[in-house]
C-alpha cells in the first residue's frame, strides 16, 4: 500500500486531475490530502465534489487547512460580506454559482458543507510520519494541539517532534515550486495556484510527482530536496 500526501489544491482542478493521473492511484492507496481545497484557484467546487468521491470510496484521508476553517467561520457568524475580500474567495463562490452571477454561500450544497466540518481532520499520523496542514508544537502530541499551529503556523518554525516521526504539511507556499526537506518536515506546498505545481509525495518510497494547471507533470524523488 503506497501513502500518498497532496499539497494545497487551491482550486486547481486541472492539476489536480493531471497529478492523480500521473500517480495512477490505486485501490490500495491511502490518499491524504493536506487542505487549502478551496480559494484563489478557479474550480474550488470541482475540487470539493472530487474529494468527496474519492472519500466515499475509504481511499481519503482529508484534512482541514486554514480556508477551510475560514469559509466555516464565516457560515456560522454570518459574515459572508466581510469573508469575501482577499485571498481568492470570490474564486470560491463564484465557482458555486448557480445564475452566472458571483456567488453566494446559500449556493454550496449540504454535503460539501459536511464533508469540510464533519469529513475533514486536522491531522493523521502512521507508524513513521505525521499529516498536518501548516505546522505542530513539537513538544506536544498530535490529539493537543493548538488549532493556530495546525492552521496558521509558517513552515519556517518548524522543530524536531519529540514523537520522533516525519512532519508533511503544506500552508506555507514555496514559490520556488519545488517541495522543502529538511529531514524531520517536509512542507509540499508548491503554490499550485500560482505559477507553481502541486506536489504528491508517497512517504515511503520518497517518489514525487508534480503537475501545473497546464496540464503538464514532472517526477522526483524527495532526497533531492534534502537540505544539509
Amino acid at each position: 500500500m503506497r501513502i500518498l500526501a497532496i499539497g494545497d489544491i487551491h482550486g486547481c482542478t486541472t492539476a489536480f486531475d493531471t497529478l492523480l493521473a500521473a500517480v495512477n492511484l490505486q485501490p490500495s492507496d491511502r490518499l491524504i490530502t493536506l487542505g487549502d481545497y478551496i480559494d484563489r484557484g478557479p474550480d474550488s467546487k470541482g475540487v470539493i465534489e472530487r474529494l468527496i468521491t474519492l472519500h466515499d470510496t475509504g481511499q481519503l484521508v482529508a484534512l482541514r487547512g486554514n480556508h477551510e476553517q475560514m469559509i466555516l467561520n464565516v457560515r456560522s457568524r454570518g459574515e459572508e460580506f466581510t469573508w469575501l475580500y482577499g485571498c481568492g474567495r470570490d474564486a470560491t463562490l463564484a465557482s458555486y454559482s448557480v445564475c452566472g452571477d458571483r456567488g453566494k454561500l446559500a449556493d454550496v450544497p449540504d454535503n460539501h458543507w459536511d464533508f469540510l466540518e464533519n469529513r475533514c481532520l486536522k491531522w493523521y499520523e502512521t507508524d513513521q510520519h505525521f499529516f498536518v496542514h501548516a505546522n505542530a508544537d513539537p513538544n506536544l502530541p498530535l490529539a493537543i494541539q493548538p488549532d493556530h499551529m495546525l492552521f496558521w503556523d509558517s513552515f519556517e518554525n518548524s522543530e524536531r517532534h519529540f514523537s520522533g516521526k516525519t512532519m508533511v504539511c503544506g500552508h506555507t507556499s514555496q514559490k520556488s515550486g519545488l517541495p522543502v526537506n529538511i529531514g524531520h518536515a517536509i512542507c509540499i506546498d508548491t503554490w499550485a495556484y500560482g505559477k507553481g505545481w502541486l506536489t504528491c509525495l508517497d512517504v515511503t518510497s520518497g517518489r514525487v510527482w508534480q503537475a501545473n494547471q497546464a496540464g503538464e507533470q514532472r517526477t522526483a524523488w524527495i532526497d533531492e530536496f534534502q537540505q544539509r
